[in-house]
């Protein structure tokens, strides 16, 4: 143990830099113009559980967001109204509020801007705009007073309110307490000897150099500015065909800047075990298979199998502790809500 200790203690990026190794705080912070309380939180978990948002009447942001298990849905895309498909993987929604930005190619800056983006996306809740489905919501009767509890008086049922309301939810989905959290607090016994080996392993190849931070997902940006890398950045052969890297143009979408083609916000790794498949299009089925193919396509590295198995362990003993989820009870639904 001490050899693995001192090893670590060593270590360096392959930059040449330190690197400081950070646990996950308890509790997230609220924005200034969007403090939180229990009554915001209370309508926030509602609207995330309502499909009544979503044109169908049968998508929620919990579709795709599973908080009873891993926070996404295990496909390689969702499925949103009517069926169809989109086109990415549902990133977790557990510790998103450490996220620098929101959505894959970082078109949202907070979570509140996050929480309106699926309402109007014909592929997942596919309301025709914003107002057609807050109007939604105000014909249900019963909302109206939790949000006016949630906003103290002045709970307007608007959309700028709801999405404060699912933001201030989202922000009490942490998962602290991991064994890697438990460790850099001071327990020396938190985490195995291979989860250290894969920890050392981790630093030195340069998986720091982007997977840094308490979230594993890179430092901590000014609000508004995401955090992102391009990816892939080697032309691994055998992989870029197989898993479909190139097929998607990543924030180039967004900004139609060159510079961002297959620019991608970074990823969290925490509780990865809950979140297979993995990557953008969800093409990576198991952990090994994405450690490798990350060291590849991302380092210009092969891993020997001993180094892959250390990470994957490492990567394992982030896996935090999930705060208990129940079922909201939503207000009852008019009988002509969705004709």
């Amino acid at each position: 143990m001490k050899q693995v200790l001192a090893l670590i203690a060593s270590s360096t990026l392959f930059l040449g830099t330190a690197h400081a190794w950070d646990a996950l705080p308890q509790s997230a912070p609220s924005p200034q113009n969007n403090p939180t309380n229990a009554a915001k939180v209370e309508l926030g978990k509602m609207l995330f559980f309502d499909p009544r948002f979503s044109a169908t009447g049968t998508v929620s942001c919990f579709s795709c967001h599973n908080v009873m298990e891993g926070g996404d849905d295990h496909r390689s895309v969702s499925i949103g109204v009517h069926g169809q498909e989109g086109g990415r993987n549902a990133p977790t929604v557990w510790n998103a509020a450490y996220l620098s930005s929101q959505f894959w190619d970082g078109r949202a800056a907070t979570l509140e801007d996050q929480a309106v983006g699926p309402v109007t996306n014909p592929i997942e809740m596919g309301m025709a705009d914003l107002d057609v489905a807050i109007d939604r919501i105000r014909d249900i009767p019963g909302y109206a007073t939790y949000f006016a509890m949630a906003f103290e008086g002045e709970g307007q049922v608007t959309m700028e309110n709801a999405a404060k309301a699912i933001a201030a939810y989202e922000r009490t989905l942490i998962t602290p307490n991991s064994q890697y959290d438990l460790y850099v607090l001071g327990d020396e016994t938190a985490m195995s000897e291979q989860a250290l080996r894969g920890m050392s392993t981790f630093q030195a190849v340069g998986c720091t150099s982007c997977h840094s931070g308490a979230a594993f997902a890179g430092p901590t940006m000014p609000p508004g500015t995401g955090f992102f890398m391009k990816f892939p950045m080697f032309p691994a052969q055998g992989v870029m065909d197989e898993y479909g890297l190139l097929d998607d143009q990543g924030r180039y979408q967004v900004t139609g800047n060159e510079a961002d083609r297959h620019v991608w916000r970074v990823p969290t790794l925490r509780n990865l075990v809950y979140t297979a498949p993995y990557f953008h299009n969800g093409a990576v089925k198991s952990l090994e298979e994405a450690v490798q193919i990350m060291a590849r396509a991302q380092l210009n590295i092969d891993l020997s199998p001993a180094q892959t198995a250390d990470i994957v362990v490492f990567l394992q003993a982030l896996t935090g502790q999930f705060p208990e989820q129940t079922m909201p009870r939503l207000p009852p639904t008019p009988g002509n809500l969705l004709d």
